[in-house]
């Protein structure tokens, strides 16, 4: 009898140890990557396994509390000369966009700065993380609609906006490095990426009015435009 119990218990224990190691084979072969699910603040989007901040960065100092000089738009030639950070506003004449909608302009040199232009727990986007936002949303002939907001902000037509992302992106245009102008409020938002292609030039999405597309491609490391964060 002793006998009989012994070899029943040892077959419960081997085939529980095969069906566990056969679920943990197939987990492993199987699963799809997915981000731990954590709480989404009221300031934050999630988009596929990506979560955004809802807002372009509105900072004036880097993460470990240096200041980041402001640079104005009568300093046009330090615009186009400098190679350290900087920031300012989308500005015409006596007219100033408001940092809490817009957020403020960057050149690329703050955001590849060691010391940190995104907020803890956040980075500014690699090209490649870009590239997974518009997979998901479908691709880049229809991703930039998806991401527009339904404002009155964006200058007619606003082509193919749903904002059905929710990451609620405005035109708050650029700063021109080359003569320190500003162009194109209501008509486009551009944000950097972290990715450099080359000494002078690093990785851009942009969007316009009248295309429902996000367009990728380089800019002028020098020029100021908008920075959105993504989660760590």
């Amino acid at each position: 009898m002793r006998k009989y119990y012994f070899t029943i218990t040892s077959i419960l224990v081997l085939t529980i140890g095969m069906s566990s190691c056969s679920n943990e084979e197939t987990k492993t072969q199987n699963q799809v990557a997915a981000r731990p699910s954590v709480p989404i603040l009221d300031t934050e989007v999630r988009i596929g396994n990506q979560i955004w901040m809802a807002k372009n960065l509105n900072v004036n100092k880097y993460r470990n509390g240096d200041p980041i000089p402001q640079v104005q738009q009568s300093e046009a030639i330090e615009w186009e000369t400098l190679t350290t950070g900087a920031w300012c506003y989308w500005r015409s004449g006596n007219t100033i966009t408001d940092g809490r909608i817009y957020g403020k302009l960057y050149n690329w040199y703050a955001v590849n700065d060691p010391r940190g232009l995104a907020p803890v727990g956040y980075h500014i986007p690699t090209e490649a993380e870009w590239n997974t936002l518009i997979a998901f949303l479908g691709g880049g002939n229809v991703a930039g609609g998806k991401i527009k907001a339904i404002s009155p902000l964006w200058r007619t037509p606003n082509t193919g906006a749903t904002n059905s992302s929710g990451f609620t992106a405005l035109p708050g245009g650029f700063c021109d490095s080359y003569t320190g102008s500003f162009y194109n409020i209501g008509f486009s938002a551009d944000w950097w990426s972290s990715t450099s292609y080359d000494a002078s030039t690093a990785f851009r999405c942009v969007i316009y009015n009248y295309s429902s597309a996000i367009s990728e491609g380089s800019m002028d490391k020098r020029f100021g435009i908008s920075v959105r964060c993504i989660k760590d």
